[in-house]
């Protein structure tokens, strides 16, 4: 799958900045890669952006990008499954500690399937028609294993996301590619019981003893879980 671009798709409140130290791990490798601004996390205007206007985004990125692998992080498994059934030009999905919907399924019943509770539960609050993250929680539901100053930088740059792309539902069928799930077993933002019950649709699994964010915390690890197919 390295001949393939790796289309990266952030989760929610989170923009492209998130993959800053893995790309650099990428480039040092020679894997191509794009990345992306979600609607959803980026909307100031009326807080309407829901799962299908981050779908039309990843399409419109990778349509014309030659064979690409789209990996998805957390709220981004939702997206890149949806946008799997709409592109041609798909080899591959990874899922990083990701909700992976069926046909019918949002992102939120996704999340209920497993009755654990954890930080990330206790770190949202309801802001209109967004979801904005308490700082504090969140550096313990999404950064704990980051240094104190990843963790921080990762924090002033978290944004509000719309309860429209949690409530959407997934309507595309499933793309007859491979797919791998990396489950973060330290995960304090999607319990790894819940990232368990998501892998058992996937074709491989690896572990990373890791925070919700191996992006930031253990990168190498990361890219090696992530590319070696």
């Amino acid at each position: 799958m390295s001949s393939s671009t790796f289309v990266l798709v952030h989760g929610a409140w989170h923009g492209s900045w998130a993959w800053t130290a893995l790309t650099e791990e990428f480039d040092r490798r020679g894997i191509q890669w794009l990345t992306l601004n979600l609607p959803s996390s980026h909307d100031t205007a009326n807080g309407t952006a829901d799962l299908d206007s981050d779908v039309d985004t990843v399409v419109s990125v990778a349509q014309f990008a030659g064979p690409v692998t789209l990996v998805g992080h957390s709220y981004g498994g939702a997206v890149v499954t949806e946008a799997a059934g709409r592109l041609e030009n798909v080899c591959a999905l990874v899922y990083l500690a990701a909700l992976i919907p069926t046909i019918g399924q949002s992102t939120t019943e996704v999340s209920r399937l497993a009755s654990a509770r954890t930080d990330l539960d206790d770190a949202m609050v309801v802001d209109g028609p967004w979801l904005r993250l308490d700082p504090q929680r969140a550096a313990s539901a999404l950064y704990g294993e980051c240094s104190s100053d990843t963790a921080a930088a990762a924090i002033r740059l978290l944004g509000r996301q719309t309860i429209a792309s949690f409530r959407s539902r997934r309507t595309s069928p499933d793309r007859l590619v491979t797919r791998r799930y990396i489950r973060c077993t330290r995960d304090q933002a999607i319990s790894p019981s819940l990232q368990t019950l998501m892998a058992a649709s996937c074709d491989s699994v690896v572990d990373i003893a890791s925070d919700h964010s191996p992006f930031l915390s253990h990168p190498g690890e990361c890219a090696d879980a992530i590319l070696d197919f």
